[in-house]
């Protein structure tokens, strides 16, 4: 299962169905521009000249690109005052429009607002997640507050949601068609969400919890970052163990650091490699405690206090606006829609995935007792045990099948998988289009059948300093048709680790699920199909389904053999490794599990406390007691660097959608498979149809019934994982 951030705006704010009127405004705030403007900036005309660059509209080819070219530091600033004092006053005239309220006077009004904005914010979003040098963190601690403030000016604009409000009342009156009146209601909710029907004194209130929390946000992110780019040199004799690409990619960060030797960054991409081969058991712990420690340490990146404050201020806000908690208030226009309903699919999945825990740690202990190693068995063990068993089980080593999934060849697959099932074609036109980084590569994607032309699709593909970890899918440009087409831009952006010049890139299996997976992503941004911006979106817990259904072809048939070449013969994977790769698909499931789930039952537990009242080390500590977690596991994020958390609203009390996503995904998949062609053009077009091409025109639940004939069942997950069904009874 992939783990990843999916959505531009969305992940930066927190939004999960964003309706124009709330587009990036679940980070609320009531400040004034001129309180966020710093003098020297307002009186900087040449430099307000210049950002201008940044707030028209796109040109060049493809109804324009985003102009990475035109870039500065500095321009971002005097560029977002003159961005948002735009929206304001385009809202303003909505506002005061002496006619009577309608859809097209109000509603799709503002939809078309912000024009400026939605040509700006990509731009910037993307330097802060890509090139976030200390020049991007210090302009992000003003940009962010800042947009919080205009957002509140919106949400607690009265005149504004009576005229939003009469609209909703008589939608059924003014003959509007479905998609119409689904965005009026989402509109209508979620100004009430933001606080629409507060009193004056409770705005404030809100306005002000609202600009702590992102300026919060922002330190957060900043210092994780901070503790990510921290590494453990390695020399010659610490290497044992480690297959040579894996020392290659660790020379290669080294070199770049200008470093002697060899470099473990302190992100996933690398550490979890080396938990895996290191056979140098002091070395793992060492490097395992560094990556778990991050922001948990006693140095001026430590978020423990700034962990305190966002819980209590979303406990406050949350009960400002009527909810028992922030989970219930973030969980309101989920699919979900109540912390209970998530916690009980939580519950029902973790005893099978704790007893299969208990049988791998019982496998490995067994192991290494019969290697003499003189020990037990700790969290720092894990991967590498597990990779032990692995080959002794299946005859399966990583290290071999490793060399059949190169790089540039997935990403092919990837794209071989989108054309055999909706039609889509990628033409590479990097060189003829702006991008941020040298890196990044950008696809023209077409339909086969006519040629037209859907969209496009940047590849960031590569791990650098000041880029966040992980792996997520953005969109630069939203689908639509409010004033005629507009075609969506999207990107990829992953981490995977180069190694020397000229070297190919060799992914594991599961890095190979994560590219298809954020292609997934990927594809359902340019297939959307909905007539106006504010529908694009879906919920939380609905966004990671069609990402994780299309991570099930790489191991189809099809793929694995025109695309999983060996890197050196390019000759096919072999029937052989193939057959155990199948037969190992369920393994280490109740540790991939484990990890995720702990995180997840975290989250929700630390939201539902009403009092908001945590100290962060030892609510952690007590809620993994009262769960049962097993001690050879951690966290697969702990709190103090829970970036999905504490980084904005997005994931906070919804980090459990990975798992009620990927219950609906199993049991779609199953769909394919019960065709006896799980490239099946009929199930294909359904799901493009009914899941992919429909936003949130209509109702989550309703797409998914409409698409399988009933609701999921979670069999199907427990299936797929390998865990008896009579234990999460």
């Amino acid at each position: 299962m992939s783990t990843c951030e999916q959505g531009f705006l969305r992940t930066i704010f927190g939004q999960t169905k964003a309706t124009r009127l709330n587009r990036p405004k679940a980070i609320l705030g009531v400040l004034t521009l001129a309180l966020t403007l710093s003098p020297a900036a307002m009186s900087q005309d040449l430099s307000k000249q210049r950002s201008e660059t940044l707030l028209k509209d796109w040109t060049g080819p493809h109804g324009g690109v985003p102009p990475f070219d035109k870039i500065e530091v500095e321009l971002f600033e005097p560029a977002f005052h003159a961005a948002t004092k735009r929206l304001l006053a385009e809202v303003d005239t909505i506002t005061n429009d002496s006619s009577a309220p309608n859809f097209d006077n109000t509603i799709a009004a503002l939809e078309r607002t912000g024009k400026a904005l939605d040509n700006l914010s990509p731009l910037f979003f993307t330097m802060t997640s890509n090139m976030n040098s200390p020049e991007y963190q210090k302009l992000s601690g003003m940009i962010r507050p800042m947009l919080s403030g205009v957002y509140d000016q919106i949400n607690f604009n009265n005149k504004l949601f009576q005229r939003v409000a009469t609209v909703y009342k008589e939608r059924h009156e003014q003959k509007l068609a479905a998609e119409q009146i689904r965005l009026v209601e989402q509109s209508y909710e979620g100004f009430i969400r933001q606080g629409a029907q507060l009193n004056s004194e409770q705005k404030a209130t809100m306005g002000r919890i609202n600009q702590e929390l992102a300026k919060l946000f922002s330190t957060f992110v900043n210092n994780v970052q901070a503790d990510e780019d921290t590494w453990t040199s390695l020399t010659e004799s610490d290497l044992g163990g480690l297959p040579k690409p894996m020392i290659s990619s660790y020379q290669a960060a080294a070199k770049k650091r200008d470093l002697e030797g060899y470099a473990v960054v302190n992100t996933r991409s690398a550490v979890d490699p080396f938990l895996t081969f290191s056979s140098n058991r002091s070395l793992r712990e060492k490097i395992w405690r560094a990556f778990i420690m991050r922001g948990d340490n006693a140095n001026a990146n430590n978020t423990n206090d700034l962990i305190k404050k966002i819980v209590k201020l979303r406990a406050d806000r949350a009960k400002l606006l009527g909810y028992p908690s922030h989970a219930h208030w973030r969980m309101s226009d989920t699919m979900a829609k109540e912390p209970k309903k998530a916690m009980e699919l939580l519950k029902r999945v973790w005893p099978a995935a704790v007893n299969r825990v208990k049988e791998e740690v019982a496998d490995m202990q067994a192991l290494a007792n019969s290697e003499n190693a003189g020990i037990t068995i700790e969290p720092w063990d894990y991967r590498y045990y597990m990779e032990k068993v692995r080959q002794a089980r299946y005859d399966l080593d990583q290290t071999e099948f490793k060399k059949y999934f190169e790089l540039n060849n997935m990403i092919r697959a990837s794209y071989y998988m989108a054309e055999r099932l909706y039609g889509y074609t990628f033409s590479e036109i990097t060189g003829q289009v702006p991008t941020f980084h040298k890196d990044v590569r950008v696809f023209k994607v077409s339909n086969k059948a006519d040629g037209s032309y859907v969209g496009l699709l940047y590849r960031d593909d590569f791990a650098r300093q000041y880029k966040r970890s992980g792996a997520w899918q953005s969109t630069y440009r939203t689908q639509q048709k409010l004033d005629g087409q507009t075609d969506a831009i999207v990107s990829n952006n992953n981490n995977f680790v180069k190694g020397a010049e000229g070297a190919p890139v060799l992914i594991s299996l599961d890095d190979a699920e994560t590219l298809f997976h954020e292609f997934g992503h990927a594809i359902h941004g340019l297939a959307n199909d909905t007539t106006y911006p504010g529908l694009a979106s879906t919920p939380r817990d609905f966004v990671e389904f069609p990402s994780q259904v299309h991570e099930n072809w790489v191991l189809t048939r099809e793929i694995l053999d025109q695309f999983a070449l060996h890197f050196q013969t390019g000759e096919k994977m072999p029937q052989s490794l193939i057959d155990k790769m199948k037969k190992a698909e369920t393994f280490n499931q109740g540790f991939a599990t484990v990890e995720y789930m702990a995180s997840a039952f975290i989250d929700m537990q630390l939201h539902m406390d009403e009092s908001g009242e945590i100290d962060p080390a030892a609510f952690e500590k007590t809620a993994l007691a009262e769960i049962g977690m097993p001690k050879e596991i951690v966290l697969r994020h702990r709190l103090p660097h829970f970036l999905h958390l504490f980084s904005s609203d997005a994931y906070s009390a919804g980090y459990y959608s990975y798992l009620w996503s990927d219950v609906m995904a199993a049991d779609a998949w199953q769909a394919f498979e019960d065709t006896n062609d799980v490239w099946d053009p009929g199930v294909a077009k359904k799901f493009f149809d009914v899941i992919l091409a429909s936003g949130d025109a209509i109702d989550r639940a309703e797409a998914y019934r409409q698409f399988r004939g009933r609701d999921p069942k979670v069999e199907a997950l427990l299936k797929n994982r390998g865990f008896p069904i009579g234990q999460a009874e």
